[in-house]
């Protein structure tokens, strides 16, 4: 943690040295603020959403109207948290293009979280997520499958955790 203030604040959790526009598959964990079980309850190894947690997903479904460069591939919505693949295609993406003030990746989840929130808050009066979120940069086809059973079998596992 640094300084910032006078006020401690936790360090950014991306990759420095990536720029989080380019094209590429990209898991994505967003939990709820103490991980509070907003989102629904798991009954016989699927989620029953709540009304908050219906309002996650099609949030999330959404995306791609905004950020056409944007498809989502596996997600699932657990109570405390999701698990989402989002994988980002410019069909002209320029490698060498390093603008990181426009980095679409930190916009979409910014975005996602802060519509949920004003939607779910107007509604329910309490919600919050955590202010981060973890991300993790899928380099290979290996990983994406592996991910992709990971959050396929998350409801199997959650009582576990």
């Amino acid at each position: 943690m640094t300084l910032y203030k006078n006020k401690y604040r936790a360090e950014s959790t991306r990759l420095k040295d990536w720029n989080y526009s380019q094209n590429g598959y990209y898991y994505i964990t967003i939990c709820t603020e103490d991980k509070i079980k907003y989102l629904g309850k798991i009954v016989e190894n699927q989620l029953e959403f709540s009304k908050m947690g219906l309002i996650v997903k099609e949030y999330w479904q959404n995306i791609p109207e905004y950020y056409p460069c944007v498809k989502l591939d596996e997600f699932i919505i657990m109570p405390d948290h999701m698990h989402g693949i989002i994988k980002i295609s410019h069909k002209n993406y320029i490698a060498f293009n390093d603008n990181r003030k426009n980095m679409i990746l930190p916009q979409i989840i910014n975005q996602f979280k802060r519509a949920c929130t004003i939607k779910i808050r107007k509604k329910y009066k309490l919600f919050a997520w955590q202010r981060n979120y973890h991300d993790h940069i899928i380099r290979n086809e290996i990983g994406l499958n592996r991910i992709r059973e990971y959050i396929k079998n998350n409801p199997n596992n959650y009582e576990q955790m």
